[in-house]
């Protein structure tokens, strides 16, 4: 079969090329599912549900009423009991931990033996298998199950975007790359909506029956992994492999090849001694990858802009994707405690896809007039904000549950210019024709994660310690994104107007 010409010679034909960036683009369309769905809404809330043992009522003297009170099934690890929010939270900084491990080592050997898409395709089917998997956690009996899958869930979602992140500026020139990232996002946010609408519909327009409900909810992590692994297949059609892998693959590479485990490999000393040499080639891969991650980190940070980017990156993604990851379990316990108002929160977070729509579009278009850093400033200053509002909320002010949706609406709409200001600000920061775009980006992604995982631990010891309450936890997030704010004014984007 006659290869195309994006193989050999990627430059030739893929920048700007409007089939190859919207196929790009569409990747957000088909994985965005799993960051609503899953992460931010339906699987949380279900997951309240499951550790919750009942509501009981008791007088709270302060609003003046009888309230409920939920009780919480606490979980035991190693003789130790915890809350079930801590455990969500130091769950996800284990699945993040995992892909701070495994993104340079994938990112090195994908750059080695030129397949990035390949190893983007891995992660998308595990991260879409783990989504169906999810509909066999049903209840206290199997939540390890649950979290595990929930976790390889978070590895394949984010692993995936290691190598996605990383052909952007392989695609589009840096005059291009802004409206494409946030087109990306736009595509997500848009994508994710609508298969969250029809879950709604399938969870609350069949039955009323709480029992039958949670099967049907179970049937949406089915949807999720299939919408998720359908939809990419249109961006694993168009998207380029950049580099012959049948010419770089080392003969006999059986760790790579399922069908070359079957052989016997006489003629290169048997199958045993294949394995080792397979071994010492990935050993050497990973102790190059990690000596390359800190190569390329001081060589980053030896720019002055990258240096005052990434760092104000690294702060203001601590709060930003630990309050994102929490949001609907803080709603959840705080503001809806009671069973049938939790599915309120998916409106909730329907309000923040939607209004991140129009946060990206508006991100893009405003950073062409006052320019990305100080369109990131304004975000963040907009997060800090939301911090404040949130650890002010009160069960005893009568329109608390408004001003939460007036908050999830200033969420959405910093979160999505934000997210796609970041992306782009990166890239544009990068030496331009770089051959290590793939390791430029998986810096910035293990940077992210490394943040996350702070942030979920932060967060889950203050939950724990505090007897389950979350709102503490905010003030901490606000400290790091006014570090993140100030860092940001340091860095001189040349390229801006």
């Amino acid at each position: 079969m006659h290869e195309p010409e994006t193989q050999s010679n990627p430059e030739a034909n893929t920048k700007n090329n409007p089939k190859i960036t919207k196929a790009w683009a569409f990747y957000d369309w088909a994985n965005s599912v799993y960051s609503l769905v899953v992460t931010a809404t339906i699987f949380p809330i279900y997951y309240t549900i499951l550790t919750t043992q009942y509501n009981k009522k008791e007088f709270v003297a302060a609003a003046g009423e009888v309230q409920e009170i939920p009780v919480r099934h606490l979980i035991e690890i190693f003789g130790d009991r915890y809350q079930p929010e801590a455990v969500l939270s130091f769950s996800f900084a284990l699945s993040f931990l995992l892909v701070v491990f495994l993104s340079p080592f994938l990112s090195s050997l994908a750059d080695t033996i030129g397949n990035k898409k390949s190893f983007m395709q891995f992660f998308c089917y595990l991260g879409a298998t783990s989504c169906m998997g999810l509909a066999m956690f049903t209840g206290m009996d199997n939540i390890f199950l649950g979290l595990l899958f929930s976790i390889t869930a978070s590895v394949g979602f984010w692993g995936s975007l290691v190598f996605y992140n990383s052909f952007l500026p392989d695609i589009a020139t840096p005059d291009k790359q802004d409206a494409l990232s946030a087109k990306g996002y736009i595509y997500g946010y848009i994508g994710s909506v609508v298969l969250l609408i029809i879950c709604l519909v399938l969870i609350y327009g069949i039955t009323k029956d709480p029992e039958k409900q949670n099967i049907l909810i179970r049937i949406t992590f089915l949807l999720t992994g299939a919408w998720w692994f359908g939809f990419s297949q249109y961006t694993f059609k168009h998207l380029p492999q950049f580099g012959d892998v049948k010419d770089k693959l080392p003969k006999g590479l059986v760790l790579l090849n399922s069908k070359n485990i079957f052989e016997k490999h006489k003629d290169q000393g048997g199958f045993w001694k294949l394995l080792k040499s397979n071994f010492r080639f990935y050993n050497d891969i990973a102790k190059e990858s990690f000596e390359e991650l800190f190569s390329v980190g001081k060589k980053l940070f030896s720019n002055r802009n990258l240096k005052f980017f990434l760092s104000s990156f690294f702060f203001y993604s601590i709060g930003m994707q630990t309050i994102f990851l929490m949001a609907v379990p803080f709603g959840s316990n705080v503001v809806f405690p009671k069973k049938d108002e939790k599915f309120e929160l998916i409106f909730m977070v329907l309000i923040i896809q939607i209004v991140a729509i129009l946060g990206a579009f508006l991100s893009s278009k405003l950073s062409k007039k006052i320019g990305n850093k100080n369109v990131i400033t304004i975000a963040v200053i907009i997060w800090i904000i939301c911090c404040s509002s949130a650890f002010s909320l009160n069960n005893t002010n009568p329109y608390m549950q408004l001003q939460f949706y007036i908050l999830v609406g200033l969420i959405g709409l910093v979160m999505g210019g934000l997210q796609a200001m970041s992306r782009s600000t990166y890239s544009k920061l990068l030496p331009q024709n770089s051959m290590e775009n793939t390791t430029f980006f998986s810096f910035y992604d293990v940077l992210e994660k490394i943040a996350i995982i702070f942030g979920m631990l932060i967060f889950g010891t203050f939950i724990q310690n505090t007897g389950g309450n979350m709102q503490y936890a905010f003030v901490a997030m606000s400290v790091f994104f006014i570090v993140g704010a100030i860092l940001i004014r340091f860095v001189n984007m040349k390229t801006e107007k």
